[in-house]
């Protein structure tokens, strides 16, 4: 098979690698149908030392079943699949708590397991993690692209929303306007939200923030950004920051922003260890920081549901798609801000 391979900072490739095999009773192989390039594999397309052996790449995707082990019982040969980023039992205590990335049993794609930018997959785990889409018929494009942003992309950005506790009626703000930014504005606004700022500053996107529900748009960065975000609020900031970024800015601008009593939701993956920002940090605002990887699959079945029945249509974050061999330059061309989120079709 055809499958992307990370060999350290900027050093993508395409490569024919073997087909994977089931290894455990649990695996289920999938073809696949779609797959995409998320902004946090840019973290590593920056800053990943010489890596030999490579990385895998991947961790988003829709397909169908090939194969599956013998204890597998709640997928079979040709069910239509979505696949959470990460892979988990769906049993263990924490994923009853919802927080399916902690799986005491799951993990993550990637070294080991292999990427999901790639012809096929092997997925552990593989009745607690796949999640059937139903009445699928013969898809279009959108509800394809629909499909493959609840892997990872829009459900990152509805946890954001969800961890927030966002209410109808509540001030939210996003910061980034990356496709996770983007997602987690769509997803206040079904939550309620009467006001939503998005800091971004690029225009093509936050035009398409704007569409799905942001009253306001603040292109300014930092300490003037966050003075226009508290304007825009009354002097009084938002009950809710949903950050997108995982740099520190991001989270100094977060903390400036969020009023006394309200959240601070972080689901863009942290590229620092401390943050020591204002008078004990939080403490001095009584604000709440919550947010983490999203336990995407404690979500699935309703949102296939809402994208199958044409009520949500969060597929519109892909504006680029590729085939598998162009994958190099469609990290490029996100690294280069010349695409938002890039699709792969196979």
């Amino acid at each position: 098979m055809r499958a992307t391979v990370m060999y350290g900072a900027g050093d993508v490739r395409v490569e024919t690698l073997p087909d994977p095999v089931i290894v455990e009773p649990t695996d289920a192989i999938v073809r696949s149908v779609r797959a995409c390039i998320c902004g946090s594999d840019l973290h590593p397309y920056h800053s990943l030392p010489p890596f030999p052996a490579g990385a895998p790449m991947g961790h988003e995707l829709i397909g169908v079943v090939e194969e599956v082990g013998a204890e597998v019982t709640n997928v079979a040969k040709g069910d239509f699949v979505v696949v959470p980023f990460a892979f988990s039992d769906n049993t263990c205590p924490y994923c009853r708590d919802g927080f399916h990335t902690a799986c005491l049993h799951g993990g993550f794609f990637g070294p080991g397991i292999g990427g999901l930018q790639a012809e096929l997959a092997r997925v552990p785990q593989a009745d607690g993690t796949l999640v059937k889409v139903p009445d699928l018929g013969d898809a279009d494009d959108a509800t394809l692209a629909s499909l493959l942003a609840l892997s990872d992309v829009y459900l990152t950005g509805y946890h954001a929303a969800h961890m927030a506790d966002v209410q109808p009626g509540q001030i939210v703000t996003v910061i980034g306007d990356g496709a996770v930014g983007l997602s987690a504005v769509l997803a206040a606004k079904r939550r309620g939200a009467e006001q939503i700022i998005l800091m971004g500053r690029h225009e093509s996107r936050t035009d398409l923030g704007r569409e799905w529900g942001a009253t306001d748009v603040v292109a300014e960065r930092g300490d003037e950004g966050v003075a226009k975000v508290v304007e825009l609020t009354g002097g009084l900031g938002a009950h809710a920051v949903l950050e997108a970024v995982g740099h520190m800015p991001a989270y100094q601008q977060a903390y400036g922003v969020v009023r006394p009593g309200g959240i601070i939701s972080r689901v863009g993956v942290p590229q620092y260890e401390e943050a020591p920002v204002g008078f004990g940090s939080l403490f001095a605002k009584n604000a709440r920081l919550a947010g983490g990887p999203a336990p995407v699959r404690a979500y699935l079945e309703e949102a296939v549901a809402q994208v199958v029945a044409g009520e949500l249509a969060p597929g519109k974050v892909f504006d680029r798609t590729i085939g598998i061999e162009d994958v190099p330059d469609g990290y490029r061309a996100m690294d280069d801000r010349e695409a938002l989120k890039v699709m792969i079709a196979f």
